[in-house]
């Protein structure tokens, strides 16, 4: 038995070795934190026991992961994806959980002595239903497909098993209770439900927004963290004493507070006390995992891990189907969600508590759920191509689409092609066409396309960053290509393709600041827009200009700055925060270096240090408070300040060097 400080500790020891272990690798976090548990846990090395406080720890894991999902709950979000969210989404858990009821029924029927219950059925079902929010989400986001058709339909089926939850959470307790109690156990737990919920929404909201306000007003960090974490565990703590779980009253609490302008805050207040308390859930959910049973009945395993993957990307698949997605979108979205989620263990470890579930039958479709989630990322990554080899007319409709894309831009030639057509898309797109100048546009957002397609513009749905998109598009026939999306990752795997097939095309690249402007340009970009840096431009010429500052000085300045790169902006003296957003010291940045006596370039020229050997450039010496005109003869006295601009490790060196 450990002490609640020793259990503690070894916990977060562990996840922490975990975790690097399992990024170092490219996986998810949440798989870590299951590995862990599995080895630290009593079936295994047996460091920590299955006791209490390990159960509390991972209870409040649970608590904060409903209060995020509340806090995101968007009434219009919901509204304008109702079709996915209330239709597909609703028939995905339905017939996952009646599919896992029949087979429970044809399972004791067949053998009866593996007698499956049909809550014990049911139980299940409702955590086989559930697909992993966070690898899902992750993965789509790093391949930019959350705006594409299927990434729609994805999150649509995610966002509603998320809300399956929270009626789950209070039918699984009930079903525990004998046959002639059921309906009516079922039908107070529903009422007292209703009862709780339409008080704290009625009341809690007009409520919960004066509050905030009360408390915001004080202006103190420490007082609003309090502040949150007790309403987020008091709101949890009556649903509780109401018969009610724990994670209700957190999710209404988290929608709650979603309708305040304190919802952005709280998600960052949150966010620490979430992850690392959900990770410590994950933890106490391996450590129920018995590794020498599920190696005696590694078989059954397989069976539990093959089955109800095929089972789910098939109803998936063909719900998809039904509700008008193509044969390679409905695939996509099966695949993408076939595994096994967080919600999944939150409702298997319910069943465990209810004893709905028999024990050895828990441990085999945990290892199933775990192992599931391990073969997420390599499904995701690989859906492409599995789709390609699987549906005969998915190289038909994209051949269509290319060609479809090459018949509207065949007679044009000089055009501009703009890939993504969000808002600096339309608003390039806009000046063009005041210009009389041809351009054409790709983007992923099949609504967006539809639309502006509709409005006479002239889009297509395209993947830029593809060579046959490229070429439909007609990149020989280009006169430019702007890049208008500020993802550097993707706009050098397209600068890798214009190179190839266009090689002297100008290309135009967004990006967020001048961190990857070299890396850009020397990818072969023309010209770098960084938005930081043009903000910064824009800013200072308004500024300038109500100074008194003639328009056409100011006008010259800011077109010097940009031909010159941008040089004499890039960098910035960083802060604390600035440092720890980069933790890689690859941005540019400035940094003052005062030279005292013992100094060892006091008494030597700028031009002995070398500092470019590093990287770095003296931008600014000052001697006496004077700023003076440096160069590499000039000799470095005791006093002198220099202002050294490069990155983070260039400048520390370079510092090194003359201290």
């Amino acid at each position: 038995m450990h002490s609640g400080l020793e259990l503690t500790l070894l916990l977060l020891g562990c996840a922490v070795l975990g975790v690097v272990a399992f990024r170092m690798l490219h996986l998810p976090p949440m798989l870590g934190y299951l590995t862990v548990g599995v080895l630290i846990g009593p079936h295994a090395l047996a460091l920590a026991d299955d006791s209490p406080a390990t159960h509390a720890l991972g209870e409040f894991g649970v608590v904060f992961l409903m209060f995020s999902i509340g806090l995101e709950f968007s009434l219009a979000q919901l509204k304008s994806m109702r079709r996915i969210v209330f239709g597909l989404g609703l028939a995905q858990v339905v017939l996952t959980i009646v599919t896992a009821m029949a087979f429970g029924l044809l399972i004791s029927w067949w053998a009866p002595t593996l007698h499956v219950s049909w809550q014990a059925a049911f139980a299940l079902g409702g955590a086989l239903a559930m697909s992993s929010t966070a690898i899902v989400v992750k993965m789509l986001t790093e391949r930019l497909e959350l705006e594409s058709e299927h990434g729609r339909r994805i999150i649509g089926i995610l966002l509603f098993q998320d809300l399956a939850v929270v009626p789950l959470l209070i039918m699984i307790p009930s079903l525990a209770r004998p046959a002639e109690e059921l309906m009516a156990t079922l039908g107070w737990a529903a009422l007292k439900a209703a009862f709780v919920l339409a008080l704290l929404l009625i009341f809690g909201q007009k409520l919960m927004r004066y509050w905030f306000t009360v408390v915001a007003k004080r202006r103190s960090q420490e007082l609003f963290m309090l502040n949150l974490l007790l309403v987020t565990l008091g709101l949890a703590w009556i649903t509780e004493q109401a018969g009610l779980s724990l994670a209700l009253g957190a999710f209404v609490a988290g929608m709650l507070i979603s309708e305040t302008q304190y919802k952005h805050q709280v998600e960052e207040d949150i966010k620490p006390f979430r992850d690392v308390l959900l990770g410590l859930f994950f933890i106490t959910v391996g450590m129920l995992l018995n590794l020498k049973l599920v190696l005696e009945n590694w078989w059954i395993v397989l069976a539990l891990l093959a089955f109800p993957l095929l089972l789910k990307f098939a109803i998936i698949a063909l719900l998809a189907r039904a509700f008008g997605s193509s044969t390679g979108v409905a695939m996509r979205t099966g695949l993408a969600l076939a595994q096994a989620g967080e919600f999944g263990f939150v409702l298997l470890n319910l069943a465990m508590g209810s004893k709905l579930v028999d024990p050895f039958l828990l441990q085999l479709v945990l290892a199933s759920m775990v192992l599931s989630m391990l073969l997420a990322p390599f499904l995701i990554d690989n859906m492409d191509r599995i789709v390609m080899k699987v549906a005969a007319n998915e190289w038909m409709m994209q051949s269509l689409q290319l060609t479809q894309l090459a018949s509207r831009t065949m007679k044009t030639q000089k055009h501009v092609i703009i890939a993504g057509f969000g808002r600096s898309g339309q608003s390039l797109a806009t000046l063009l066409t005041e210009e009389k100048l041809p351009w054409y546009a790709l983007d992923l957002d099949p609504e967006r396309v539809q639309e502006a397609q509709s409005a006479g513009a002239n889009v297509s749905y395209g993947d830029a960053a593809r060579r046959e998109s490229l070429i439909a598009a007609g990149i020989n026939r280009a006169s430019a290509l702007v890049v208008t999306f500020a993802d550097t990752r993707l706009a050098l795997k397209l600068l890798h393709l214009v190179h190839e097939l266009a090689p002297n095309l100008p290309v135009i690249v967004r990006s967020h600041d001048d961190s990857d402007l070299d890396v850009l340009k020397k990818a072969g970009a023309t010209e770098v827009v960084p938005e930081a840096l043009e903000s910064s431009l824009m800013l200072a010429s308004h500024a300038l200009v109500m100074m008194g500052v003639p328009l056409r000085r100011v006008v010259h300045r800011v077109q010097s700055a940009r031909d010159e790169r941008y040089a004499s902006l890039r960098g910035y003296f960083h802060g604390a925060g600035d440092i720890a957003d980069d933790p890689e010291h690859t941005h540019v940045r400035l940094h003052s270096v005062t030279l005292r006596d013992e100094a060892a370039a006091v008494g030597r020229r700028l031009g002995e240090m070398a500092l470019d050997e590093f990287g770095a450039e003296v931008t600014t010496l000052r001697r006496n408070g004077q700023s003076l005109a440096a160069d590499a003869q000039t000799v470095l006295l005791a006093g002198d300040v220099l202002v050294l601009r490069g990155t983070g490790e260039a400048v520390d060196q370079a510092e090194s060097r003359l201290l």
